[in-house]
């Protein structure tokens, strides 16, 4: 088989024992220590197409079944393999074409604008909304956790995630305007509104999120100060105290990053703050995967912090903080992979086997990615003017301290540097 001689010089950690469509076996690799697997490639043409086209036939192929892990594997485990070994440099000679042909036409592949915006978040995140209920926390964040410990349960991490986020934005007095570009269903939203005293803009692309955040914010009794709007942040005209956005700015595109944050300096008032968390990867500028393009993210692209520092010098923004996550994300998608996998039966029913294995294959490499191949997440934490906010970042660990205890001890009176009690506690907290 033509393929062999590519994966024998590409599987140098691990194992990885292949068979082939006429029903012999080739062990690759096994010179050093690492994860071992198996698989079998179950037709002659995903065989020569994983030669010419591997990037995007391997995903493919395991969706249609002509790629099936055996004796026990998963997709994860043939994909920790695979990874691990591109990781430390192994090579496939196709992966390097369509790495540098990528590469070249980068720009023109993230030329995200409105109209296409709006048709790139409809194609993942107006899926039918049970889905998510299925894998995310109850609050449905859909984006990174945090781990302090590493051992937070999923709803225990999204909740420190919220605080975490919270403690940057520097909400130290009622009624603070926050506008929350990329709301997603809107916890985050209904938490700086409900539980720091924010009025909350939320703007999303996706109508069942818009629908989804509305009635959440109906049901919680917040809608007099949370509101919803389908609105591409380019259109966004008023100045507000805080700007938060998560997980929106991977699909901004390379070639908006400067308007971008010249549209959230516009959006700042003098004394403003903005924080802005999204993946990234340390090695420097790349493209993304093919298979990721052409079936979940659609013009997206997770940026390395080198292609994000320069568009916030041009825009004549301050960086006032900068945090790198490493192993949270990975941390977090382990917890939706289990979830899902709990749930498969139920997904099917929604969709078909097909798409279960779409998906399993998206969360496998995209944990994968953080825990092999040098993703990561980052939030900088921006302003306008140079004293906007304290010298050091002690209010920020305070703040989080605060909102912990209050947590705990939800009777006692809120310490004067934590988040503000529930809205609709005030007035009784007042007359105590």
């Amino acid at each position: 088989m033509l393929l062999d001689p590519i994966l024998s010089r590409l599987i140098r950690h691990g194992t990885l024992r292949v068979r082939r469509p006429d029903g012999t076996f080739r062990i690759m690799g096994g010179t050093s220590p690492g994860p071992t697997a198996a698989l079998a490639l179950k037709t002659p043409e995903i065989a020569r197409r994983l030669l010419w086209d591997p990037s995007l036939g391997f995903g493919e192929g395991y969706m249609d079944g002509s790629i099936e892990p055996i004796e026990g594997s998963t997709i994860y485990d043939v994909l920790d393999v695979l990874i691990l070994n591109l990781a430390e440099g192994g090579t496939h000679p196709a992966m390097q074409v369509g790495q540098g042909l990528r590469q070249v036409g980068r720009r023109l592949l993230d030329l995200n604008t409105a109209v296409r915006s709006r048709r790139n978040v409809a194609h993942h995140y107006d899926l039918n909304g049970t889905l998510y209920s299925l894998f995310l926390d109850a609050d449905r964040q859909y984006s990174c956790a945090y781990f302090p410990t590493g051992e937070e349960t999923l709803e225990e991490a999204q909740v420190l995630k919220k605080r975490h986020l919270a403690s940057k934005l520097r909400l130290d007095r009622p009624d603070l305007e926050v506008l929350d570009i990329g709301c997603g269903w809107g916890g985050l939203a209904l938490t700086l509104a409900g539980e720091y005293g924010a009025r909350v803009t939320g703007l999303t692309l996706s109508e069942e999120q818009l629908a989804a955040a509305r009635a959440r914010a109906e049901a919680a009794g917040l809608a007099d100060r949370v509101k919803f709007e389908l609105m591409d942040y380019r259109a966004w005209n008023r100045p507000m105290d805080r700007i938060v956005s998560v997980g929106m700015f991977e699909h901004v595109g390379i070639n908006h990053y400067t308007p971008f944050f010249r549209t959230v300096k516009d959006a700042l008032k003098e004394d403003g703050v903005a924080l802005i968390h999204a993946i990234g990867q340390t090695g420097g500028p790349a493209t993304t995967n093919p298979w990721i393009t052409k079936y979940i993210f659609p013009g997206g692209y997770s940026p390395a912090v080198s292609e994000v520092i320069p568009a916030i010098e041009k825009a004549g923004l301050w960086v006032t903080d900068l945090e790198i996550l490493r192993l949270h994300y990975a941390l977090t998608i382990r917890h939706w992979r289990e979830r899902f996998a709990a749930n498969r039966n139920a997904i099917k029913a929604i969709y078909d086997e097909r798409f279960c294995r779409m998906f399993e294959f998206y969360l496998a490499s995209s944990e994968l990615a953080f825990r092999r191949w040098g993703h990561m997440n980052w939030q900088v934490q921006l302003a306008k003017k140079v004293d906007a906010l304290p010298l050091t970042r002690d209010y920020m660990f305070e703040t989080e301290r605060a909102a912990a205890a209050q947590a705990a001890y939800p009777h006692d009176p809120p310490p004067s540097t934590g988040p503000r009690e529930k809205v609709g506690q005030d007035a009784e907290r007042a007359g105590d």
